[in-house]
């Protein structure tokens, strides 16, 4: 369970594939305090750490051929920087909202304009009417986690929304590297589909 609060980026240093499943070796700053068996959040995707390396201050996830499908870290390149959160202390505070890790699907960045100083980003994804009445859509001023990050849903429409991002967020999230076509990650909110779900057997 994490809270959509990115600690860092971190690089892929390596790339491996196996059969139809990709090992991915990065490193980050806290690579060295990472243990297997342990869950981190890689572009909003949970993923188990099954190596660390200490010395070399990497360690090594497995994505399988459904997250690969459903997400983008096929896409993943060595070099490329991936937003990472460790998963979430109970006795903590809340700062997003609660992400699974489950991402639901992608969607490609159509805009980027800056803003005095901040910067909105237009996303487009697939729209599926069925998906929608179980939860999978943003409302205004809802939550919605991109590449693993919790941000506040504005000019939410069926098939698009956009997000408004500040200089933090720019700074220590792969948003910085966003621009038209980039292909992200999206897990929409669990409240809401769990609201959803109960209201189909309401009526």
């Amino acid at each position: 369970m994490f809270s959509g609060i990115v600690e860092e980026f971190g690089t892929v240093v390596k790339i491996e594939k196996e059969q139809e499943n990709v090992h991915f070796t990065l490193t980050c700053s806290f690579a060295d305090e990472l243990k297997v068996d342990q869950s981190l959040s890689h572009n909003g995707v949970c993923l188990t750490v099954v190596e660390v390396n200490k010395a070399e201050k990497t360690y090594k996830v497995t994505a399988i051929k459904e997250t690969l499908l459903k997400s983008n870290l096929g896409l993943l390149e060595e070099g490329s920087r991936v937003n990472l959160e460790r998963s979430m202390v109970m006795n903590g505070r809340l700062d997003g909202h609660i992400v699974q890790g489950h991402v639901d699907q992608t969607a490609k960045c159509t805009k980027v304009e800056e803003a005095d100083g901040s910067w909105y980003y237009t996303f487009e994804y697939d729209f599926d009417i069925e998906k929608a009445k179980q939860g999978y859509m943003t409302v205004e001023k809802g939550s919605v986690s991109v590449n693993g990050v919790s941000l506040t849903v504005v000019n939410s429409k069926d098939n698009s929304f956009q997000v408004a991002i500040i200089p933090f967020t720019q700074e220590v999230t792969n948003f910085h590297t966003f621009k038209e076509g980039t292909v992200v990650n999206l897990e929409f909110d669990i409240i809401g589909k769990y609201l959803s779900k109960l209201n189909t057997y309401n009526q």
